[in-house]
C-alpha cells in the first residue's frame, strides 16, 4: 500500500516523497484513513512505529481547507492543538508538522516552558493554525490571554501514559474544559491503564481503537543482552564496552539527574565524548546537546527517562541501561529508541544482584528470557547466580547509584551518598542494611571518619567530660557562674 492509496492530498504525498518515505507503517495504514474520515481515535503504539506521522499527516489533510497566504492574523485561527508531555517530544512533533506541511500554507508553532514567553507571544499574535504545546506552558498563555482556543477543531494528546506519569492529567482536564465540544480528538498511548481509559472516556466520542502490535511488545530487530556486574564496577564496565566499540553511538539510561551528570563526567574523563541531558539543564543546553548527538559529534548521551522523551534517531545502534528502570514498561520505552524502521538495534543492560527483581519483571512483561553474558574482569557478586536470589527490593536499587562509585574515589562516593539521601531515595532499612554489610568505606579523602559520633574539631586540652550528678545531689551552677540573686544585689559577698 502506498501513501496515495490512503487518500492524502497530492501536496502531502509530495512532502512524504520528499522526506524519502514510500510505504506507510502499520499504524499509519490504520490511523490515516480513520482520522481523515473524522473519527475519534484511541491509538496504542510504541515509540518508533511511525505514530507521529500517523496523526500529523491526516491532521494536515483535514486542515488544508483553511490554508491561505494572507498576512492577516484573523485568517489564521488556531484550528488544531497537539499536546505533548516534554519539550523534546513537542519539538519532534513540530518538526514532523513542518516537514509534511512544506507544500501547504498552514502555520505551526511550538510552545513549551523553560524559555521566555515573549517570543512565543509574538508568534501567536501573527496567527497560527497548528499549536504544539506542553500543558503547563499552554495554560500560561491561556492565563495571559495570548491564545484563543475557541476555534479548535482537532485535539491530539500524544504519549498520554507519560502525561499521567508526570502528573499532567489535572492540567489536561483544565484544557479540555476550554475547548469546543464539537471537535475531533485523538489519544495515543503506549499503555492503557485505568486512569488513561478514564481520560479517554472524557475526551473521546465513540473512538476507533487502533493497536499495531501486542501491547508492550518489543521490536524483533532488537538484540537483548544482560551483563551481570557488581554495582561498584558498573561505570568501569560501561567505559570498557564503549572503548571496545569505538565507532558506536549509544543512549545510556540512568534513574536520577545526579547520576546522569556524574556518569557523563566520568566518561569524559576516560576519553569518551559524552554529555548528559536531564531536567535541570536549560532548554538551550538540552537542544545543543541533542543536536551534537544527532550530528554524531557526541558518541554517548546519558539521559533520564523523562528527558529522553522525544529523542528520535532512526539508526541509533545501542541503548544501554546503566540502571534498570523501576517499571518494566519503562524498559520497553527505553529500548524503543533502537531497532527502528527495520534497522537492527542492541539493548544492553548492566545488572547487579539488587536489580534481579526488576530484571525478572521485565522478562515477564516482554515474554523473553534475556541472555546473560559476564564480561571477563567484571564479575558480579557471588550471590547473583544463586538460586532464588532476587536482590533486595527495599535496599539495592535505591542506593545503587552511590554504590556504583568506585571505592578508590571515596570523595565522590560520599557526595553521591549524601545527594541520594537528600532526594529521599535511601530508606531507613537501606541505610541500616548498608551499615551491617560494611561494603563502603566511611573514611573521606581527608581522613575524616563519618561513622564516628560527632566531636568538636579541636577540643580544648583542659576541658574534662561533663559529669552526671548523682540522683541525690542537687544540681549546682556551672563553674564561673553565680546565683542570679547575687547578680541582682540580693546576696552578700562571703
Amino acid at each position: 500500500m502506498s501513501f496515495a492509496e490512503l487518500g492524502l492530498i497530492p501536496e502531502l504525498q509530495k512532502a512524504v516523497a520528499d522526506a524519502g518515505y514510500t510505504e506507510p507503517t502499520p499504524i499509519q495504514r490504520q490511523a490515516i484513513p480513520i482520522v481523515i474520515a473524522g473519527h475519534d481515535v484511541m491509538g496504542g503504539a510504541q515509540t518508533g512505529t511511525g505514530k507521529t506521522a500517523g496523526f500529523t499527516l491526516p491532521l494536515l489533510h483535514r486542515l488544508a481547507r483553511h490554508a491561505n497566504t494572507s498576512t492577516s492574523p484573523a485568517r489564521h485561527q488556531t484550528r488544531a492543538l497537539i499536546l505533548a508531555p516534554t519539550r523534546e517530544l513537542a519539538m519532534q512533533v513540530y518538526e514532523s508538522v513542518k516537514t509534511y506541511s512544506k507544500h501547504v500554507p498552514l502555520r505551526a508553532a511550538c510552545i513549551y516552558g523553560g524559555v521566555d514567553m515573549r517570543a512565543q507571544i509574538q508568534e501567536l499574535r501573527t496567527g497560527i493554525e497548528i499549536v504544539i504545546a506542553t500543558p503547563g506552558r499552554l495554560l500560561d498563555h491561556v492565563q495571559q490571554k495570548t491564545i484563543n482556543l475557541s476555534q479548535v477543531e482537532m485535539l491530539v494528546l500524544d504519549e498520554a501514559d507519560r502525561m499521567l506519569d508526570m502528573g499532567f492529567i489535572p492540567d489536561i482536564k483544565r484544557i479540555l474544559a476550554l475547548l469546543p465540544a464539537s471537535r475531533q480528538s485523538l489519544l495515543f498511548s503506549a499503555t492503557f491503564s485505568d486512569e488513561i481509559k478514564k481520560l479517554a472516556d472524557q475526551m473521546l466520542k465513540n473512538p476507533q481503537l487502533i493497536e499495531v502490535a501486542r501491547r508492550n511488545m518489543v521490536s524483533e530487530t532488537i538484540t537483548h543482552v544482560v551483563h551481570p556486574v557488581s554495582a561498584g564496577m558498573k561505570r568501569n564496565l560501561l567505559a570498557h564496552l564503549l572503548r571496545h566499540n569505538p565507532d558506536t553511538q549509544a543512549l545510556v539510561f540512568v534513574d536520577t539527574k545526579i547520576v546522569c551528570g556524574r556518569l557523563a563526567h566520568f566518561l569524559e574523563r576516560h576519553g569518551i565524548a559524552a554529555d548528559a541531558i536531564h531536567g535541570d539543564k536549560s532548554q538551550q543546553q538540552r537542544t545543543e546537546t541533542l543536536e551534537a548527538f544527532k550530528s554524531g559529534r557526541l558518541r554517548v548521551l546519558v539521559a533520564t527517562d523523562v528527558a529522553a522523551r522525544g529523542i528520535d534517531i532512526d539508526e541509533l545502534p545501542y541503548v544501554i541501561n546503566f540502571e534498570l528502570p523501576h517499571t518494566a514498561e519503562d524498559y520497553v520505552h527505553r529500548i524503543g529508541r533502537t531497532g527502528r524502521a527495520g534497522h537492527k538495534g542492541n539493548a544492553v543492560s548492566l545488572v547487579c544482584t539488587e536489580e534481579k527483581h526488576w530484571l525478572a519483571e521485565i522478562e515477564k512483561l516482554i515474554k523473553l528470557k534475556i541472555p546473560q553474558e559476564v564480561v571477563p574482569g567484571f564479575d558480579p557478586e557471588a550471590e547473583f547466580f544463586e538460586a532464588g536470589s532476587r536482590g533486595g527490593r527495599g535496599r539495592g536499587h535505591r542506593d545503587l547509584a552511590e554504590r556504583s562509585m568506585p571505592a578508590r574515589e571515596p570523595r565522590s562516593e560520599g557526595r553521591s551518598e549524601r545527594s541520594e539521601r537528600s532526594e529521599g531515595r535511601t530508606s531507613t532499612s537501606a541505610r541500616a542494611g548498608n551499615a551491617r554489610r560494611g561494603q563502603r568505606s566511611t573514611v573521606a579523602a581527608d581522613g575524616f571518619d563519618f561513622s564516628k559520633p560527632y566531636e568538636p574539631a579541636s577540643p580544648p586540652a583542659a576541658t574534662a567530660p561533663l559529669a552526671t550528678p548523682a540522683p541525690s545531689e542537687a544540681p549546682r551552677p556551672r563553674n564561673g557562674q553565680r546565683p542570679v540573686a547575687f547578680l541582682l544585689g540580693g546576696l552578700g559577698r562571703k
